[in-house]
């Protein structure tokens, strides 16, 4: 309203026009109202070069800040005339002012797109101030170096997409659930009530109607059949149906069955098509254990959650674990809050001890809930955790009656007795330790020698290729399969005090007390 440039109705209305035009993803025609004719090139050149009206397309919040960013700029130029600037050189001033300051800024928006996809109402102009801090700050660069981390670990997206029972695929499932809870669509008869209308029908009278009816003819019609001439008239009269007669209708009650489509939840066995796309939980191991490249694999899992979530529209609930009662719930999203936690979470270290109970227990119980019924679990570490038999039988329970799929990324050298008995799959990241980044080597190192995983002795080995130093991650399952709890174990394994009595009593296996 207060602009030094063009006069207001002019620039009102080319302002409406380059807002209209911006929002379909050009610019608008030359206009001689706002800006001048040389000013306005200069303009339009910037924002090709900038490539701004792709960026505003269908975003109004963003094409309102560009506008009002050009409205800012350009009403310098008498400030830059009052300095002593030519016309031509204010001119330019301005415009290379709003080139500078919008350069940076696509460069940012460029970061978030490539971080999360589609940014939603990520860039809406009351949240703009908070984004740019946090875009500068030394937590996005993290977020922005797992970002590049993902593109080389693409199997991570195939997992992720794999979590959830929301939609059937085309592949067959390999492994068959007792149960499975679906919501399909189903037909029920609903009754609908509905007022009939029946006209002539003895009832209500609403007034005086030509009619061929006798018995509700009006007594003036009636007095014409004792004239021996005007009888005649009232045959023709009802003969043509036009006697005067009382209008009168009565309305019926009429009850039907329609079908009507409805969304049921139901139980039925283990589909045969593998579901997939649904709500997620995640399990992030955060334990010292974890420091070097297994803590950036953990972390990209976690990234790479949140733009599976947002892009497919699913939710996302992250556990954070550590030692003992050290975990930390967190929904994050494609806002404000949300980038700014997910950026918190990825700039910090990981350490301390490994309780995988607390967050298994905040997941199952999260299954509860109507709207995660249908979720899939994740369990991201370098598997050095156990979990107490009770729990694993809580899981097993989980998936047996609710359908719970259980999916391991084992960021390590072996598969552990904890991980093998909670996890369905198991995707091993051989490579783990090519992820640490150039600042955490000499920490890496120092971690592995402290883990005892056989770096030093394999440093040849683990140079050349960043792989494991095992040549095989089923160390647990080849050399000691007696130690896992599977059913043929459990069935052999005896108590302490029957072992004890058969001790005592000279028994040996097989034998029977």
């Amino acid at each position: 309203m207060t602009h030094s440039g063009g006069e207001l109705a002019g620039r009102l209305a080319a302002l409406a026009a380059w807002r209209e035009a911006l929002l379909a993803g050009g610019l608008p025609r030359s206009s001689a109202a706002w800006p001048e004719a040389e000013l306005q090139q200069a303009v339009r050149e910037v924002f090709g070069r900038l490539r701004l009206p792709g960026y505003c397309a269908a975003q109004p919040e963003l094409a309102d800040t560009v506008l009002q960013g050009l409205l800012f700029h350009l009403d310098l130029i008498v400030d830059y005339r009052d300095r002593g600037d030519t016309e031509a050189a204010a001119q330019a001033r301005a415009v290379d002012s709003f080139a500078a300051d919008w350069a940076e800024r696509c460069g940012e928006i460029d970061e978030l797109v490539g971080a999360f996809g589609d940014l939603g109402d990520l860039l809406k102009n009351t949240r703009w101030d908070a984004l740019r801090g946090l875009l500068r700050s030394t937590e996005w660069r993290e977020v922005m170096r797992i970002r590049a981390l993902i593109e080389r670990l693409p199997e991570l997206a195939r997992i992720l997409r794999a979590l959830g029972r929301a939609r059937p695929t085309d592949e067959v499932s390999e492994s068959s659930q007792a149960l499975q809870a679906v919501v399909e669509q189903a037909e029920v008869q609903r009754s609908e009530s509905r007022r009939v209308r029946v006209p002539d029908l003895p009832g209500e009278t609403r007034g005086v109607q030509r009619s061929g009816r006798i018995a509700r003819m009006l007594p003036a019609e009636a007095m014409l059949l004792g004239h021996p001439r005007l009888r005649l008239v009232w045959h023709a009269r009802r003969a043509e149906r036009t006697l005067l007669a009382y209008e009168d209708d009565d309305h019926l009650q009429e009850d039907c069955l329609r079908p009507a489509a409805v969304l049921r939840p139901s139980q039925r066995p283990a589909p045969e098509r593998r579901l997939e796309r649904g709500p997620m939980l995640v399990c992030v191991d955060t334990s010292g254990s974890m420091q070097g490249g297994a803590e950036a694999v953990a972390k990209a899992v976690v990234l790479e959650a949140v733009r599976c979530a947002h892009a497919q529209r699913r939710a996302c609930r992250v556990y954070a674990f550590g030692g003992p009662d050290e975990v930390v719930e967190m929904e994050l999203g494609v806002d404000a809050e949300g980038v700014g936690r997910l950026a918190r979470f990825l700039g910090q270290g990981f350490g301390g001890g490994t309780d995988i109970c607390g967050p298994l227990e905040r997941a199952i119980a999260r299954l509860d809930e109507a709207g995660w019924a249908l979720a899939d679990l994740l369990i991201a570490s370098d598997g050095e955790f156990g979990a107490t038999p009770a729990l694993a039988a809580r899981v097993e329970a989980a998936r047996r009656e609710r359908g719970l799929r259980v999916q391991g990324i084992l960021i390590g050298d072996r598969e552990t007795i904890g991980l093998l008995e909670l996890a369905d799959d198991i995707h091993w990241v051989r490579d783990w330790r090519r992820y640490g980044g150039d600042a955490g080597k000499a920490g890496d190192a120092e971690a592995d020698g402290r883990r005892g995983d056989g770096a030093g002795a394999n440093a040849s080995t683990l140079a050349a290729g960043g792989g494991s130093p095992v040549h095989s991650s089923h160390l647990t399952a080849d050399y000691f399969p007696g130690a896992l709890r599977t059913l043929g174990n459990r069935a052999a394994t005896v108590t302490p005090e029957a072992a004890a009595a058969a001790i005592r009593a000279g028994r040996h296996r097989g034998e029977s007390p």
